[in-house]
C-alpha cells in the first residue's frame, strides 16, 4: 500500500488543517467545505489526517465496516452468534463528477443474479465511506440528482435503495469533505448547510513557503518512505492530541455565557435557522478538547467562528465585503469594550 504525505509535513494551510482535525475529534460537527486554488494540498490533508487517525475496529466481512459493538447493517444482523472483528484503516472513499448514481448508492449485484438467480445488493460508494470521509472535489459541478441524495443520506445517516426488486437500508455516516474553486460556479444552498465547517485555501503567497513547498513534495517523492520517518513523530504527536481529545470532549463543560456569545453573533449576521449556532458550539467544545480546556470560553468560539459561519450568511447587497471580513467584523463588535464598562 503506497505511503501518505505526512499531515504534519504540509506546509501552511493552518484552517484546513485545524477543520478536518476538529471533525475528526466530533464527527457531529459536520463536513468540511474547501474553497479554493487548485494545487493547494486540500486532497492532501485529508488523506494525511484519515492516514495517521488510530484504526477502528470492524466486523469481518462486513461491507459497511460495522463497528461490533453496534452493527446494525442488514449483513451483520443476518449473522447469528458472536461477530469476529478485526483493525482497519479509516476509509477515504472519493466520489467522482461522472459516478452514476447506482455506483454511489450500489445497486443489484448482476453477476449473482445471472449466475445464481439470486437478488444480491452491491454496496456502492457510500457504504465503503462508512464511518470515514466521502471525499468530492469540485463538489459544486456535482449533478443535481446526487446533491439530492447526499442531503438525504447526510441528514438520516443511512442509505436507502428501493430498486429491481430490492429493498435495503444500511448505514452510512461519513464525514463530508467537499473542495472546489468558487469561480467555477456556486453551491445549492441545501447541501451548502450541510457542511459544518468552511474554509478558503490560497496559494503560498511568499517565497519561503512556495520554496518549502516544493522541497518536501520533492523529498517526498524521492524517498517516501525515510520522509515519512522524518515526520513520524510529529504525527505521533497529533494522532495522540486527537485521541486525547476525543475522550475529553464529552466532558467539556459549555457555559451559557458561551452559547449566549454564539448566539449574539449568529444573531448578529443574520444567519438562517440554528443549525450556525449548534455548529458553532459543537465546534468550539472540539477545539477546548484539542487545547485540554475544561470549558468552552469565548476565545474558543472566536478561534472557530469564522469556519462555522462563514458560509451561512445572506448575501447583502449594500455590503460587498468578504463573508470572513463580516464575521471578524462581527466579532469585533461583540467584544469591544462597552463604553463606561469600567467606570466606577
Amino acid at each position: 500500500m503506497p505511503l501518505t504525505f505526512p499531515f504534519s509535513a504540509i506546509v501552511g494551510q493552518d484552517d484546513m488543517k485545524m477543520a478536518i482535525m476538529l471533525t475528526a475529534i466530533d464527527p457531529h460537527i459536520g463536513g468540511v467545505l474547501v474553497f479554493g486554488d487548485r494545487g493547494t494540498g486540500k486532497s492532501t490533508a485529508v488523506r494525511a489526517l484519515a492516514a495517521l487517525l488510530p484504526k477502528m475496529r470492524a466486523v469481518v466481512g462486513c461491507p459497511y465496516g460495522c463497528d461490533p459493538e453496534n452493527a446494525k447493517c442488514p449483513d451483520c444482523l443476518a449473522k447469528a452468534g458472536a461477530k469476529k472483528s478485526h483493525l482497519i484503516s479509516v476509509p477515504v472513499v472519493d466520489l467522482p463528477l461522472g459516478a452514476t448514481e447506482d455506483r454511489v448508492v450500489g445497486a443489484l449485484d448482476l453477476e449473482r443474479a445471472l449466475s445464481q438467480g439470486v437478488k444480491a445488493f452491491e454496496p456502492g460508494l457510500l457504504a465503503r465511506a462508512n464511518r470515514g470521509y466521502l471525499y468530492i472535489d469540485e463538489v459544486n459541478l456535482l449533478e443535481d440528482h446526487l446533491v439530492d441524495l447526499l442531503i438525504d443520506v447526510a441528514a438520516s445517516g443511512e442509505n436507502v435503495v428501493e430498486r429491481e426488486g430490492l429493498s435495503v437500508r444500511h448505514p452510512a455516516r461519513f464525514v463530508l469533505i467537499g473542495s472546489g474553486n468558487p469561480e467555477e460556479g456556486e453551491l445549492r444552498p441545501q447541501l451548502l448547510d450541510r457542511f459544518g465547517l468552511s474554509v478558503e485555501v490560497k496559494t503560498p503567497d511568499t517565497l519561503a513557503q512556495r520554496v518549502e513547498v516544493v522541497k518536501r513534495r520533492d523529498a517526498f517523492e524521492q524517498s517516501p518512505q525515510a520522509f515519512t520517518d522524518q515526520w513520524k513523530k510529529e504525527d505521533d504527536r497529533v494522532r495522540r492530541s486527537i485521541i486525547n481529545a476525543r475522550k475529553r470532549l464529552a466532558d467539556v463543560e459549555i457555559p451559557d455565557e458561551a452559547r449566549e456569545f454564539a448566539a449574539q453573533l449568529c444573531m448578529s449576521l443574520g444567519t438562517d435557522g440554528l443549525r450556525g449556532d449548534l455548529t458553532l458550539v459543537r465546534a468550539a467544545r472540539a477545539e477546548a478538547a484539542l487545547q485540554g480546556a475544561r470549558q468552552v470560553d469565548q476565545k474558543h468560539l472566536i478561534r472557530v467562528a469564522p469556519s462555522a459561519l462563514r458560509h451561512r450568511l445572506r448575501r447583502n447587497p449594500l455590503d460587498d465585503s468578504g463573508s470572513s471580513t463580516r464575521v471578524e467584523r462581527a466579532l469585533a463588535e461583540l467584544t469591544a469594550p462597552q463604553p463606561g464598562a469600567h467606570q466606577a
